[in-house]
């Protein structure tokens, strides 16, 4: 099947952005119509001042062209873009960037990985360890991984890929908050708190100085991308985590982990336990970044110990802080006073913290036995192979 073919099979276009990139918009665009009809084509050009209009003034007569009367950022057009692709019909849209550094012969590699998953989204993941590579893309991307991996639990090598398949259905009913090139990260969270599968596919990728021209500005969008991941992470922390943990699918999940009869009540106990431990233990936003390698390395059964690690969930972060508080009086003063805990001044709250820290690690420990004596029974009685 030729790539024109496939377009048609999954009902695709082809969505590209651009903004001052005239050096290079000739060759991709040639490229991308080799590869599918022209009226699968929508190029977005965001206020160009260059020749970039002129350019485009050759293929009006056979492709999509939206303009932009001012410049408002990839983010924009590219919601832009995907407004007109579902206003045309269309199920699938790919997008591509103009500056040269994407090969539209690559077209064909995310076509066939989405005819055989349906729905999914596609990322186009750069070598960003080849020779030539700006060093702050390579130290953006791993930057942006992480964060993404934070907010949403799924690990993937490029995030920061403008080359990407996205199923239109999922963005019909999504609006869309950010303009600059932070939408790039909004989408693509939303869409996996919406539980859409992600399927990363190598592409070639080529950064030429002499023709490449980047708009992205180090200070401010950066400085964009880091308030945009604070919201998530509040939001994955406060919302979706919490929802997705306690799911139907999730507990049916984690009851059959327990049930499985491949594992020692002991050591399932123990992964309880360890996980109640490391979501008191205050190391907060580290926890599972932590527990997660010490789960793996001491070959405990991870989904016992990641649901046990969502006691750490915002509504019952009020309760373990204030336990904690209570634990660290005791152990430090002898007794509890609650008026201290209420009071706001400087010293006080310093005095709280170490009481905090103490009584957390001291909470901390005693549920994690109280919780493997409590499983290890309840394991013994209601397993159908007791194991020790």
């Amino acid at each position: 099947m030729n790539s024109t073919e496939a377009f048609k099979q999954i009902n695709a276009c082809v969505i590209m952005p651009t903004y001052n990139n005239s050096k290079t918009l000739e060759r991709v665009l040639t490229g991308i119509l080799n590869e599918v009809a022209g009226e699968r084509i929508i190029v977005v050009n965001d206020g160009s001042t260059d020749a970039t209009v002129s350019i485009l003034e050759k293929y009006q007569h056979s492709i999509e062209i939206l303009h932009n009367e001012k410049n408002q950022g990839k983010g924009f057009s590219l919601r832009k873009g995907f407004k007109r692709a579902i206003e045309l019909g269309f199920d699938n849209a790919i997008t591509i960037d103009s500056d040269g550094q994407h090969f539209p012969t690559d077209l064909p590699k995310l076509l066939k990985i989405a005819e055989e998953n349906p729905t999914c989204v596609v990322m186009g993941s750069r070598n960003l360890e080849q020779e030539g590579v700006p060093q702050k893309s390579s130290f953006g991307n791993k930057f942006s991984n992480f964060w993404f991996l934070v907010e949403t639990g799924i690990k993937l090598p490029d995030t920061q890929t403008g080359y990407r398949l996205y199923p239109l259905k999922p963005l019909k009913k999504m609006r869309l908050f950010t303009s600059k090139f932070e939408l790039e990260i909004e989408v693509i969270v939303r869409l996996a708190w919406k539980n859409i599968k992600f399927i990363p596919v190598p592409i070639n990728v080529l950064y030429d100085p002499t023709e490449r021209v980047s708009h992205f500005r180090p200070g401010r969008d950066f400085f964009r991308i880091s308030v945009l991941n604070t919201i998530l992470v509040t939001l994955a922390f406060l919302y979706y985590f919490p929802k997705k943990f306690l799911s139907i699918a999730t507990l049916k999940k984690i009851k059959a982990e327990a049930l499985k009869s491949d594992e020692s009540n002991a050591k399932k106990a123990t992964s309880i336990a360890f996980g109640i431990f490391m979501g008191i233990f205050p190391i907060w936003g580290f926890q599972l970044l932590v527990g997660i390698p010490l789960a793996y390395f001491f070959r405990l059964n991870k989904v016992l110990f990641i649901a046990a690690a969502n006691i750490s969930i915002p509504p019952m972060i009020p309760f373990i802080l204030y336990l904690s508080l209570v634990f660290g009086q005791l152990f430090l003063t002898g007794e509890v006073n609650h008026t201290a805990l209420l009071k706001t001044d400087f010293t006080t709250i310093k005095m709280n913290m170490v009481q905090y820290t103490t009584g957390a690690i001291i909470l901390s420990v005693t549920a994690f036995l109280c919780t493997w004596i409590i499983s290890f029974v309840l394991f013994s009685l209601f397993r159908k192979k007791q194991r020790i």
